[in-house]
């Protein structure tokens, strides 16, 4: 059975891996980030789910935004920073009980609305978030300019 449990510390058992294994390219960023994650905790929140035998199998994190999000009509919004699974832990359930508990705690933030989002090209994620009941909203390409 899983266990969903609160990260509340950058130490806690599993975080950093999961994280490394969402954002590889990040590797340096996640203890800065994951510290200030905890130290405002009224913002954000992050669960993982564990094994029985304590292991980590899946990680949420969640921010609570009042600007604006493409495709809401509320503030302020849920909105799932990052959502990952174990590869051998995939295909039961584990996303969607992390979700569940993502949701919860928007709504105790006062959250009518959840979002999210996924790269134009990662299919499979965009899959997964119609899986869990998101619907798709609308679709941007973003641009820049150096000055």
């Amino acid at each position: 059975m899983t266990t969903i449990k609160r990260c509340t510390s950058p130490e806690q058992a599993g975080w950093l891996e999961l994280r490394v294994a969402l954002w590889p390219a990040e590797s340096s960023e996640h203890l800065a980030e994951m510290q200030d994650c905890c130290a405002q905790p009224q913002r954000y929140a992050q669960f993982l789910a564990y094994s029985d035998a304590g292991e980590a199998q899946g990680l949420v994190e969640i921010a609570l935004r009042s600007d604006y999000v493409n495709g809401t009509d509320s503030s302020p919004v849920g909105f799932l920073e990052g959502l990952y699974v174990a590869p051998d832990c995939r295909r039961q359930g584990i996303a969607r009980l992390l979700v569940e508990k993502a949701q919860q705690w928007a709504r105790e933030q006062g959250c009518s609305e959840m979002a999210s989002d996924a790269l134009l090209e990662n299919k499979a994620s965009q899959d997964m978030h119609l899986a869990l009941g998101f619907e798709e909203t609308e679709r941007v390409v973003y641009f820049r300019k150096p000055l």
